[in-house]
């Protein structure tokens, strides 16, 4: 079991406001971290600056790609250089203060994916159904672009305001989601399409927001797909595959164990009924005062223009599933687990 240690802030990068150290004892997350990872952060923090990067230098964030690949810091450098530069490209940084979303509703009848409240250790839930996707006819009320980048705002969302109020609601740091995917109506004929979408989005998860995934629950699997991951799972990290719950149409009891029945939509077997619904909802610690703060792009983009106009909010979109639904999907080429 991984000791206890104080985890080494650096004064220029790490303005937390909220617990850093991990809800258990875990090599490699903060707060159990040896000298020698901590020295790897220093070093992976130093390469970057040394090539011109200045955001997102964050312990915690470096923490993240270290992890993603073993602590071995040339290949988390890679791993970094590489998000930034796709960062760069599609001008996340500038995008997400202002970046709205209003085919969102439309766009639910088909493919619902929203925030809803937590689970039993304070991690945000998040839910996609998977049956409705009709790639066609979502096609018609928004573009493929617009769908891959409100993924990345909503994961930059994730990243603040959402887990910040979850860990500060906790009393300890929460780095990662509880995702229930429901493959309800995901037979034969529609395959094609959900996994065409799935894996698009996964590639992003995977490369370019590490080790997001805590828990995965696959609810209402069709037929075969157990024996189907029972092959897959032999070619993922055990981590991972501790990870991802495989389940049937009797899903409830171990979903329910997991998730508190208050916080757990209606239709999943809780007693959630939000008002308007729970899709829409977007409730959770972010929406409480007692624990929500403004994000910091949104201050930092506040200062910059310093002007008064409205900051939207993306609602309750949400990125699809971790790298391992791909794995998942994909039997005979399987990508690298980014859990």
């Amino acid at each position: 079991m991984a000791e206890p240690t104080t985890l080494e802030l650096d004064a220029k990068y790490d303005d937390y406001d909220f617990p850093t150290t991990a809800p258990v004892p875990q090599n490699g997350h903060a707060g159990y971290l040896t000298k020698q990872q901590q020295a790897l952060v220093h070093q992976l923090r130093l390469m970057l600056e040394a090539e011109g990067f200045t955001k997102r230098l964050d312990t915690l964030t470096l923490l993240r790609f270290l992890r993603a690949r073993k602590f071995d810091v040339a290949l988390a450098k890679k791993m970094f250089v590489e998000c930034e530069k796709w960062r760069q490209d599609i001008k996340l940084d500038e995008t997400v203060p202002s970046w709205t979303y209003p085919e969102k509703e439309e766009m639910f009848k088909y493919y619902p994916q929203y925030y809803h409240k937590t689970d039993k250790d304070g991690r945000p839930v998040y839910i996609e159904q998977l049956g409705g996707i009709d790639l066609t006819a979502m096609y018609k009320i928004t573009t493929a672009e617009r769908m891959l980048t409100n993924l990345a705002v909503e994961y930059e969302r994730l990243a603040d305001p959402r887990l910040p109020a979850c860990s500060r609601k906790s009393g300890v740091l929460l780095e990662t989601c509880c995702t229930i995917m429901d493959l309800k109506g995901v037979g034969l004929s529609k395959a094609p399409q959900v996994y065409s979408y799935v894996k698009q989005a996964s590639g992003l998860s995977q490369n370019y927001y590490p080790e997001r995934l805590g828990r995965l629950y696959l609810i209402n699997a069709p037929w075969g797909f157990g024996t189907v991951w029972g092959i897959i799972k032999g070619w993922l990290d055990p981590v991972t595959v501790q990870k991802i719950h495989v389940l049937g149409s009797g899903y409830q009891k171990e979903l329910l164990e997991q998730v508190p029945a208050e916080n757990l939509p209606k239709q999943f077997g809780g007693s959630c009924e939000c008002a308007g619904g729970c899709p829409l909802s977007d409730m959770g610690p972010w929406r409480e005062k007692e624990w929500a703060k403004p994000p910091k792009w949104e201050t930092e983009e506040t200062t910059i223009n310093n002007t008064s106009g409205e900051i939207k909010d993306g609602g309750a979109d949400v990125p699809a599933a971790e790298t391992a639904v791909t794995d998942a999907a994909e039997v005979k080429a399987p990508a690298p687990a980014a859990a």
